[in-house]
């Protein structure tokens, strides 16, 4: 018989077969010599105690034949001669799974990327990191894969209500990710292994018929009544189809201003705000897994991670994309404006630990801030229904970061206990982010409510986690595109945009997800819709 077991068992144990064969015996009563094999099916380490331990639920076969874990199978039909054209803007998570579900359904897809391919897009990467020059259109946020392919691949997600994570996890597998990623708590692919599988992912597309057009960024719209005829790219193309796919990502501001111009209805949305900071990762480790300076992370646990959370005066701080072993990146998308976010390589092997540490923003916020601004500046305040109001407000912010920094993406920083007492560092550690830090008080940065929410919950993090508060650790700014600052209204069931029958807004960009594998889903369920709809024209 199959029987799902969970035990818990010490690191050395958990890479043990014998070990772990003997503690499966155990826990049903019988011989080890019943014991045909296992395979798992969750794993996650319990790091509460001085003993750190490994929780392990596992798929036992007693007394009958071991099997393989089940592989899941895709079909990808040839969709050369495909009477249906999906127009998909964006090959980010939700653009690309969008794409293969249209490729399962029997429709053409047609991606329309305003950047590059991954591998020319390591190019303009290595030129903002070495010379301070940014690509407007291939960047950490632009290009092929989206924001996530050089931002770490988390594929860790709560959104188990908006579609099926395991397809998306074996999708993945499918394309090459390792298979631990399907029983790992919170699973992780690598920045540097990202790019072969969002390029096999690519491959399958145009191979099945599927077409994917890079540097072709969209900028007008052809609207008759309630539906979309044709969308323009900047090189003077057109391209038209059955329905459109917004899957732009976060970043794309031109788009939410695209959209206001045709008149078509966006909303502000509240997102967080704040900045990075950085631990040496041998000091998160002793305070998660209890170890000694001495003796360090024990050799079979994982560089250590960490969640945080607390209310300060009715807001919201919280660490964001926490990364182990990871790096700071410029993930701006403009000159004159500064935007720091993580990763981590597969290994997560680098000596410092980083995470966003970021604050709730809402309208009021940003109104206030404005109005502020107005009477320092004599800026005009801007209307609070407008709906790139926050958007506004996290440009602004950026900018300020990217003055106090000096130019040429150095980020504006501060030690974290300085942080907390409004000093301004008289040096700074060493740190990962590759154009450089510049001490500067934080305060002329942030707005005072977000600095002085961080300050508090920085000392509320060191009585929670003892040792992270501490002055070994920088506070770089600015953390600002945790998700986007506008939303883009969709029907419920149909998921088309209430206006434009043939718009289909989703993933991150649109506000419906918030990382890879949200994203993933989101597109496939868009996809799905388009499908429905169509069966249902062909019905009628």
């Amino acid at each position: 018989m199959q029987k799902k077991i969970s035990i818990q068992v010490l690191p050395e144990e958990a890479i043990s077969q014998e070990a772990v064969t003997k503690y499966i015996a155990l826990s049903c009563g019988i011989s080890p010599s019943n014991v045909k094999g296992y395979y798992t099916l969750r794993e996650s380490i319990d790091a509460r105690s001085k003993q750190v331990k490994i929780n392990l639920t596992l798929q036992a076969f007693i007394d009958e034949p071991f099997q393989e874990r089940p592989v899941q199978k895709f079909h990808f039909k040839d969709v050369h001669q495909a009477l249906q054209k999906i127009i998909i803007i964006g090959a980010g998570p939700a653009g690309l799974f969008a794409a293969l579900s249209c490729l399962e359904n029997g429709l053409q897809p047609v991606i329309l990327e305003r950047g590059k391919d991954v591998k020319a897009r390591r190019r303009d990467l290595a030129i903002l990191n070495k010379e301070g020059v940014i690509n407007e259109d291939s960047n950490y946020c632009f290009g092929e894969g989206g924001a996530g392919t050089y931002s770490d691949g988390k594929l860790y997600t709560r959104s188990s209500k908006r579609g099926d994570i395991n397809r998306i996890l074996n999708l993945l597998v499918h394309f090459g990710a390792e298979e631990k990623i399907l029983y790992e708590a919170h699973p992780h692919i690598g920045t540097n292994k990202l790019p072969q599988i969002i390029t096999a992912m690519r491959q399958q597309i145009t191979d099945a018929g599927g077409q994917f057009i890079f540097e072709k960024k969209v900028t007008s719209l052809s609207i008759e009544k309630d539906r979309i005829k044709a969308v323009h790219t900047a090189d003077g193309d057109s391209f038209s189809g059955n329905a459109y796919i917004l899957a732009t990502g976060h970043s794309a501001r031109d788009i939410f201003v695209l959209l206001r111009d045709h008149h078509i209805n966006i909303e502000a949305k509240p997102f967080a705000l704040g900045v990075r900071i950085e631990h040496p990762q041998s000091l998160i480790d002793r305070i998660q897994y209890h170890c000694s300076p001495q003796a360090g992370r024990p050799e079979l646990l994982p560089p250590a991670s960490y969640q945080l959370v607390e209310q300060v005066q009715a807001k919201g701080v919280f660490s964001f994309c926490m990364c182990p072993g990871g790096i700071i990146a410029t993930a701006s998308t403009s000159p004159g404006e500064l935007v720091v976010n993580g990763w981590s390589p597969s290994k997560r092997n680098n000596p410092f630990a980083n995470s966003g540490m970021v604050v709730q923003v809402e309208q009021s916020d940003a109104i206030r801030f404005f109005k502020q601004e107005q009477k320092k500046n004599k800026l005009p305040v801007p209307d609070e229904n407008n709906p790139l109001l926050l958007m506004a407000f996290q440009q602004a912010i950026e900018q300020k970061a990217y003055q106090e920094g000096g130019g040429k993406f150095i980020a504006p920083a501060q030690r974290m206990v300085d942080f907390t007492q409004r000093k301004t560092s008289g040096s700074l550690p060493d740190c990962s982010y590759i154009r450089g830090i510049h001490s500067v008080d934080l305060a002329t940065v942030l707005p005072p409510y977000i600095n002085n929410a961080l300050q508090e919950g920085f000392k509320a993090f060191g009585h929670k986690m003892k040792g992270y508060l501490t002055n070994e650790a920088v506070v770089v700014a600015t953390e600002s595109r945790t998700s986007s600052p506008v939303r883009i209204p969709r029907d419920a069931e149909k998921l088309h945009h209430p206006q434009i029958k043939n718009l289909y807004p989703c993933g991150e960009g649109a506000g419906y997800a918030g990382g890879i594998v949200s994203a993933a889903m989101d597109g496939e369920r868009v996809a799905g819709a388009i499908m429905v709809k169509m069966k249902n024209n062909l019905r009628e």
